[in-house]
């Protein structure tokens, strides 16, 4: 499989798994272990699937940004559904 595909596929994973990650962040209060949490979880999974598929560190800013992504898009869905903000 070509690198691009790699990292596209590895990047919407990154961003797919963190949505859920970002709503349920904005239940916690924010620095709490709670929301500590949620907001690193997905690093060594994404760590991990980064290794396993071959892609070397020059690609962990394409698969944080998308993690940050999938955070800010969770909880942005958790405040309008919450009618916050």
């Amino acid at each position: 499989m070509h690198t691009a595909l790699q990292l596209a596929i590895l990047m919407l994973v990154a961003l797919a798994f963190n949505i859920p990650m970002g709503y349920l962040r904005e239940t916690c209060r924010k620095f709490s272990p709670g929301w500590w949490f949620y907001v690193h979880i997905s690093i060594p999974i994404i760590i991990y699937l980064r290794i396993k598929v071959g892609l070397g560190v020059q690609f962990i800013p394409f698969t944080l940004a998308s993690a940050v992504c999938g955070q800010v898009i969770g909880g942005r869905i958790y405040k309008k559904r919450n009618s916050i903000g």
